[in-house]
Protein backbone atom coordinates (compact mmCIF):
# COMPACT_ATOMS: atom_id res chain seq x y z
CA UNK A 1 0.00 0.00 0.00
CA UNK A 2 1.30 3.61 -0.79
CA UNK A 3 1.91 5.81 2.60
CA UNK A 4 -0.09 8.96 2.36
CA UNK A 5 3.36 10.90 3.31
CA UNK A 6 6.87 9.49 2.94
CA UNK A 7 9.45 11.06 4.30
CA UNK A 8 13.15 10.15 3.15
CA UNK A 9 16.56 11.71 4.66
CA UNK A 10 14.58 15.56 4.55
CA UNK A 11 17.01 18.20 4.89
CA UNK A 12 15.79 21.62 4.45
CA UNK A 13 18.51 24.51 4.92
CA UNK A 14 17.26 28.38 5.06
CA UNK A 15 20.56 31.23 4.58
CA UNK A 16 22.93 29.13 4.61
CA UNK A 17 21.12 27.17 8.04
CA UNK A 18 20.01 23.77 8.25
CA UNK A 19 16.33 23.68 9.67
CA UNK A 20 15.66 19.68 8.99
CA UNK A 21 17.92 17.40 8.91
CA UNK A 22 18.16 13.69 8.09
CA UNK A 23 14.55 13.76 8.99
CA UNK A 24 12.66 10.09 8.19
CA UNK A 25 9.17 9.38 8.54
CA UNK A 26 6.10 7.48 6.87
CA UNK A 27 2.57 8.26 7.49
CA UNK A 28 -0.14 5.96 6.46
CA UNK A 29 -3.64 6.79 4.99
CA UNK A 30 -6.24 7.76 7.48
CA UNK A 31 -3.99 8.34 10.12
CA UNK A 32 -4.68 11.59 11.94
CA UNK A 33 -0.95 12.82 13.26
CA UNK A 34 0.03 15.87 15.53
CA UNK A 35 3.01 18.09 14.46
CA UNK A 36 4.68 19.90 17.52
CA UNK A 37 7.62 21.11 18.50
CA UNK A 38 9.30 24.61 19.73
CA UNK A 39 9.28 27.80 18.47
CA UNK A 40 11.51 28.04 15.36
CA UNK A 41 11.81 23.54 14.75
CA UNK A 42 10.93 23.90 11.09
CA UNK A 43 6.95 22.77 11.50
CA UNK A 44 6.22 25.63 9.07
CA UNK A 45 9.13 24.76 6.75
CA UNK A 46 8.07 20.92 6.26
CA UNK A 47 4.68 22.06 5.48
CA UNK A 48 6.19 24.24 2.89
CA UNK A 49 7.65 21.16 1.49
CA UNK A 50 4.91 19.10 1.72
CA UNK A 51 2.45 21.52 -0.15
CA UNK A 52 5.28 22.01 -3.05
CA UNK A 53 6.26 25.75 -2.26
CA UNK A 54 10.24 24.92 -1.22
CA UNK A 55 12.11 22.64 -2.33
CA UNK A 56 14.40 19.91 -0.02
CA UNK A 57 17.83 20.56 0.10
CA UNK A 58 19.05 16.76 0.49
CA UNK A 59 16.63 14.10 0.31
CA UNK A 60 12.68 13.78 -0.56
CA UNK A 61 8.99 13.83 0.23
CA UNK A 62 6.41 11.85 -1.56
CA UNK A 63 2.71 12.27 -1.19
CA UNK A 64 0.84 9.56 -2.30
CA UNK A 65 3.65 8.40 -4.05
CA UNK A 66 4.32 11.20 -6.03
CA UNK A 67 6.41 14.50 -5.51
CA UNK A 68 4.71 17.03 -4.08
CA UNK A 69 3.92 19.43 -6.61
CA UNK A 70 2.59 16.97 -8.63
CA UNK A 71 0.33 15.72 -6.54
CA UNK A 72 -0.95 19.51 -5.04
CA UNK A 73 -4.99 18.42 -5.75
CA UNK A 74 -4.47 15.50 -3.25
CA UNK A 75 -3.75 18.10 -0.41
CA UNK A 76 -5.92 20.06 1.41
CA UNK A 77 -4.13 22.91 3.37
CA UNK A 78 -5.34 25.65 5.86
CA UNK A 79 -2.49 28.23 6.36
CA UNK A 80 -2.10 30.11 9.12
CA UNK A 81 -4.35 33.29 9.32
CA UNK A 82 -7.40 34.37 7.18
CA UNK A 83 -5.00 35.73 4.17
CA UNK A 84 -5.78 39.34 4.70
CA UNK A 85 -10.05 38.21 4.71
CA UNK A 86 -10.96 39.85 8.25
CA UNK A 87 -12.44 43.07 6.88
CA UNK A 88 -14.09 41.26 3.75
CA UNK A 89 -17.54 42.24 3.51
CA UNK A 90 -17.91 38.54 1.53
CA UNK A 91 -20.13 36.10 2.98
CA UNK A 92 -18.60 33.14 4.27
CA UNK A 93 -20.38 31.01 1.31
CA UNK A 94 -18.75 33.36 -1.62
CA UNK A 95 -15.01 32.66 0.49
CA UNK A 96 -15.65 29.30 -0.38
CA UNK A 97 -17.30 29.62 -3.91
CA UNK A 98 -14.05 31.74 -4.79
CA UNK A 99 -11.98 29.08 -3.64
CA UNK A 100 -12.99 26.34 -6.14
CA UNK A 101 -11.94 28.93 -8.65
CA UNK A 102 -8.67 30.31 -7.62
CA UNK A 103 -6.71 29.67 -10.75
CA UNK A 104 -9.45 32.02 -12.88
CA UNK A 105 -10.01 35.64 -12.79
CA UNK A 106 -13.21 37.80 -12.54
CA UNK A 107 -16.11 36.92 -10.37
CA UNK A 108 -16.80 33.09 -10.61
CA UNK A 109 -20.01 31.97 -12.37
CA UNK A 110 -20.97 28.83 -9.45
CA UNK A 111 -22.41 25.81 -11.65
CA UNK A 112 -24.63 23.29 -10.48
CA UNK A 113 -21.49 20.80 -9.66
CA UNK A 114 -19.92 23.42 -7.71
CA UNK A 115 -22.51 24.81 -5.91
CA UNK A 116 -23.05 21.17 -4.97
CA UNK A 117 -19.38 20.60 -3.58
CA UNK A 118 -19.44 23.88 -1.57
CA UNK A 119 -22.66 22.87 0.22
CA UNK A 120 -21.02 19.51 0.95
CA UNK A 121 -17.77 20.73 2.30
CA UNK A 122 -19.81 24.00 4.57
CA UNK A 123 -22.04 20.69 5.70
CA UNK A 124 -19.13 18.44 6.99
CA UNK A 125 -17.16 21.73 8.07
CA UNK A 126 -21.13 22.40 10.53
CA UNK A 127 -20.48 26.08 8.74
CA UNK A 128 -23.78 26.03 6.88
CA UNK A 129 -25.91 27.66 9.57
CA UNK A 130 -24.01 30.69 9.52
CA UNK A 131 -22.58 30.32 5.53
CA UNK A 132 -24.77 33.14 4.41
CA UNK A 133 -22.95 35.89 6.87
CA UNK A 134 -20.11 38.25 6.53
CA UNK A 135 -16.80 36.64 7.44
CA UNK A 136 -15.84 39.45 8.70
CA UNK A 137 -18.71 39.31 11.56
CA UNK A 138 -18.21 35.13 12.28
CA UNK A 139 -15.71 34.57 15.56
CA UNK A 140 -12.76 32.62 15.60
CA UNK A 141 -13.82 29.46 15.67
CA UNK A 142 -16.49 29.88 12.75
CA UNK A 143 -13.98 31.26 10.43
CA UNK A 144 -11.68 29.12 10.85
CA UNK A 145 -14.60 26.28 9.94
CA UNK A 146 -14.93 28.06 7.06
CA UNK A 147 -10.77 27.97 5.97
CA UNK A 148 -11.29 24.30 6.50
CA UNK A 149 -14.26 24.30 4.27
CA UNK A 150 -12.18 25.86 1.46
CA UNK A 151 -9.24 23.19 1.80
CA UNK A 152 -12.14 20.50 1.82
CA UNK A 153 -13.15 21.57 -1.63
CA UNK A 154 -12.01 18.94 -4.03
CA UNK A 155 -12.20 15.97 -1.09
CA UNK A 156 -8.32 16.27 -0.93
CA UNK A 157 -7.02 12.49 0.21
CA UNK A 158 -4.94 14.33 2.79
CA UNK A 159 -5.40 17.43 5.10
CA UNK A 160 -2.79 19.58 6.00
CA UNK A 161 -3.42 22.29 8.99
CA UNK A 162 -1.02 24.77 10.13
CA UNK A 163 -1.23 25.73 13.31
CA UNK A 164 -5.74 26.08 13.29
CA UNK A 165 -6.08 26.66 17.15
CA UNK A 166 -3.62 29.82 17.14
CA UNK A 167 -6.12 32.47 18.60
CA UNK A 168 -9.12 30.39 19.47
CA UNK A 169 -9.79 30.08 23.14
CA UNK A 170 -10.48 26.75 24.85
CA UNK A 171 -13.85 25.61 23.98
CA UNK A 172 -13.28 26.93 20.44
CA UNK A 173 -10.12 25.10 20.18
CA UNK A 174 -12.57 21.64 21.36
CA UNK A 175 -14.93 22.27 18.76
CA UNK A 176 -12.44 22.95 15.83
CA UNK A 177 -10.56 19.57 16.91
CA UNK A 178 -14.15 17.63 16.85
CA UNK A 179 -14.92 19.19 13.16
CA UNK A 180 -11.48 17.77 11.94
CA UNK A 181 -11.85 14.99 13.64
CA UNK A 182 -15.81 14.43 12.25
CA UNK A 183 -14.11 15.51 8.81
CA UNK A 184 -11.89 12.66 9.68
CA UNK A 185 -14.29 9.91 10.13
CA UNK A 186 -16.37 10.94 7.47
CA UNK A 187 -14.03 11.00 4.31
CA UNK A 188 -11.39 8.55 5.76
CA UNK A 189 -8.84 11.45 5.07
CA UNK A 190 -5.36 11.86 6.24
CA UNK A 191 -4.52 14.45 8.75
CA UNK A 192 -1.26 16.50 9.71
CA UNK A 193 -2.07 18.87 12.19
CA UNK A 194 0.48 21.70 13.56
CA UNK A 195 -0.29 22.56 17.09
CA UNK A 196 2.25 24.24 20.06
CA UNK A 197 0.17 22.16 22.56
CA UNK A 198 -0.78 18.46 22.43
CA UNK A 199 -3.11 18.15 25.07
CA UNK A 200 -6.18 19.12 23.71
CA UNK A 201 -5.45 16.37 20.80
CA UNK A 202 -4.50 13.61 22.67
CA UNK A 203 -7.98 11.83 22.10
CA UNK A 204 -7.64 12.48 18.41
CA UNK A 205 -4.02 11.80 17.80
CA UNK A 206 -3.10 8.17 16.24
CA UNK A 207 0.82 9.32 16.43
CA UNK A 208 2.60 12.30 16.87
CA UNK A 209 5.75 14.30 14.89
CA UNK A 210 7.50 15.98 16.67
CA UNK A 211 10.42 18.25 15.33
CA UNK A 212 13.33 19.97 17.68
CA UNK A 213 17.03 20.27 17.31
CA UNK A 214 17.04 19.49 13.12
CA UNK A 215 15.53 16.21 13.79
CA UNK A 216 12.70 14.51 14.34
CA UNK A 217 10.60 11.55 15.81
CA UNK A 218 7.35 9.77 14.33
CA UNK A 219 5.73 7.37 16.87
CA UNK A 220 2.92 7.26 19.53
CA UNK A 221 2.31 9.25 22.23
CA UNK A 222 4.26 7.39 25.05
CA UNK A 223 7.16 6.21 22.71
CA UNK A 224 8.24 9.83 21.36
CA UNK A 225 7.33 12.10 24.29
CA UNK A 226 9.36 10.86 26.77
CA UNK A 227 12.00 12.27 28.73
CA UNK A 228 14.44 10.20 27.01
CA UNK A 229 13.72 10.86 23.25
CA UNK A 230 13.26 14.37 23.51
CA UNK A 231 16.17 15.29 25.25
CA UNK A 232 17.92 13.22 22.12
CA UNK A 233 16.05 15.49 19.91
CA UNK A 234 16.42 18.46 21.70
CA UNK A 235 20.41 17.94 22.51
CA UNK A 236 20.06 18.48 26.21
CA UNK A 237 18.29 17.41 29.29
CA UNK A 238 14.53 17.30 28.96
CA UNK A 239 12.07 16.13 31.53
CA UNK A 240 8.56 15.08 30.12
CA UNK A 241 5.84 15.54 33.50
CA UNK A 242 2.45 13.82 33.01
CA UNK A 243 -0.11 14.82 35.35
CA UNK A 244 -4.10 14.36 34.57
CA UNK A 245 -3.62 12.95 31.67
CA UNK A 246 -1.88 16.17 30.40
CA UNK A 247 1.69 16.51 29.14
CA UNK A 248 4.15 18.93 30.38
CA UNK A 249 7.45 19.08 28.68
CA UNK A 250 10.31 20.78 30.93
CA UNK A 251 13.64 21.71 30.61
CA UNK A 252 15.87 20.19 33.13
CA UNK A 253 18.17 23.41 33.09
CA UNK A 254 15.81 26.36 32.00
CA UNK A 255 12.45 25.04 33.57
CA UNK A 256 10.81 25.43 30.46
CA UNK A 257 7.26 24.93 30.94
CA UNK A 258 4.52 23.96 28.49
CA UNK A 259 3.45 27.00 26.89
CA UNK A 260 6.62 28.11 26.12
CA UNK A 261 8.26 25.06 25.09
CA UNK A 262 5.95 24.10 22.53
CA UNK A 263 4.44 27.94 21.52
CA UNK A 264 5.27 28.96 17.99
CA UNK A 265 4.47 31.79 15.80
CA UNK A 266 5.98 31.54 12.46
CA UNK A 267 8.83 28.75 11.42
Amino acid sequence: MTAALQISDLTISLGGNAILSGVNATIDEGEFIGVFGPNGAGKTTLVRCIIGTLPPTRGSIEVLGLPPGKSARQIGYMPQGHAGFDSTALSARALVEAACYGDQWGIPWTSKKSKQEVDRVLEVTDASHYAERPFSVLSGGERQRVILAQALLGDPRILVLDEPLASLDPKNQALLIECVARVKRLTQTTVLFVAHDMNPLMHVMDRVLYLAGGHGALGKVDDVVTSASLSKLYGFEIEVVRLENRVFVVSAEGNVTESECFHHDHD
